[in-house]
């Protein structure tokens, strides 16, 4: 059944039609060629992709041809009208129902090509679909949004991953420039370099590859980011110590004179200790100075042949922390073992306050107080001192002393 007799636009109707026509030409027009403009687009155009990004690449280039299959055939059909429009003499009956049929009507006719697979036929070359300009509208309405969402997908996970991509690259020039102000190899710099090729022949052939979802996934981005700054950093530090590399070792050394001493120190306060301090001392720590001048004397060898300053940098920075430790070790250990020794001194004092306290209150001449007086002393001044017995004849005393202290306040 064929479609229904329309009746003719009026001349106005046309008009109107027409100037709307010619608006929507432009606006389509500026469209697309704004859309081939677009970075995302130029980019998708100017590469070799592979695997999900070559399947879309493949489909908005389908969809771009469409467009401006469509476009062309559109313009030629408002270009036709308009042929009509502008004939000279009386606009009639006939150039009404023309312009009728070439502005409502089927007037588009689609290539066989572009005819949906599902409208053919086994048997016989389909004819090309036809289309009124308001359905060509619609079909580049919606081919266009398509190809939009595409590209505008594409270009924010392309964006994303290039970015971080030169900024990894920015590093691991910094990394590489550091190596060069070295000197030598770096293995752990040559691993970092393969990764970030693969991956960035990866961001570069096949970028939504690594968007699941449709969001950018950085993470062996990121973890190469901050290994190639990590090289940069020990790079740079093994740069330095080469270049004070003498300085950091005098520091060493010094650090060194200063462990030997505080370790002769402990073995003098120890063995003092012992001597007039009766009853278990804190055991001795097995002394770290020579280990230490043994490793200090290899790195300086090691120098000397040449070799892998980061190594180097990694060694010393431990010798120089070892160094430090033994030395606050070996200080420690002389004010514990010193401590025994001011616990005696600080037990005599207070013997002496009490003592004090005991003439105060007339007990001088009192013989029970005065035998624990002594008793304490005797402890106290007796080498070596037993601290625990002395501990306990002094509170005796001080009880002694407190008791008739509370009796006379009575």
């Amino acid at each position: 059944m064929g479609e229904p007799t329309r009746l003719p636009m009026s001349r106005d109707e046309v008009d109107r039609t027409l100037a709307h026509l010619r608006d929507e030409r432009e606006r389509i027009g500026s469209s697309l060629l704004e859309l081939e403009a677009n970075q995302g687009y130029q980019l998708l155009e100017g590469a070799t992709p592979h695997g999900e990004t070559r399947r879309v690449q493949s489909d908005v280039r389908s969809r771009v041809e469409s467009l401006w299959t469509l476009f062309d055939l559109y313009r030629r059909a408002v270009a036709e009208a308009e042929e009509v429009r502008a004939r000279p003499g009386r606009l009639g009956h006939w150039r009404l129902a023309e312009l009728t049929r070439l502005l409502s009507g089927p007037s588009i006719e689609l290539p066989a090509a572009e005819v949906p697979l599902e409208r053919r036929a086994l048997l016989h070359v389909p004819s090309g679909e036809r289309l009124t300009l308001r359905a060509a509208v619609a079909r580049m309405t919606a081919l266009y949004e398509e190809t939009v969402r595409a590209v505008g997908g594409l270009e924010r996970v392309w964006s994303a991953l290039l970015s971080r991509l030169a900024e990894i690259e920015a590093a691991r020039r910094a990394a590489t420039e550091a190596l060069a102000a070295l000197g030598g190899t770096d293995p752990e710099l040559d691993r970092l370099g393969a990764g970030l090729d693969a991956v960035a022949a990866e961001v570069r052939g096949d970028p939504l590859a690594l968007a699941p979802g449709g969001r950018p996934d950085t993470s062996r981005l990121d973890e190469l980011r901050g290994g190639f700054a990590d090289a940069r950093r020990r790079l740079e530090a093994a740069a330095l110590l080469r270049d004070g590399y003498a300085e950091r070792v005098r520091g060493v050394a010094r650090t060194l004179d200063r462990v030997r001493e505080a370790e002769a120190e402990a073995r003098r306060v120890r063995d003092s200790v012992t001597a007039r301090i009766a009853g278990p001392v804190p055991p001795a720590r097995p002394e770290a100075s020579p280990a230490l001048a043994d490793r200090l004397a290899a790195l300086d060898r090691d120098a000397r042949s040449g070799g892998d300053w980061t190594e180097r940098a990694r060694r010393i920075d431990d010798l120089e922390h070892a160094a430090d430790e033994a030395l606050r070790a070996a200080r420690d250990a002389v004010e514990v073992v010193r401590g025994l020794l001011e616990r005696r001194d600080e037990l005599r004092g207070r013997l002496d306050a009490y003592r004090v306290k005991a003439a105060r209150l007339g007990l001088s001449e009192d013989e029970a107080t005065t035998g624990l007086y002594e008793k304490a002393r005797a402890l106290l001044w007796t080498s070596p001192c037993d601290l625990r017995e002395a501990t306990v004849a002094l509170s005796e005393y001080q009880r002694a002393v407190a008791a008739r202290e509370k009796g006379a306040d009575g």
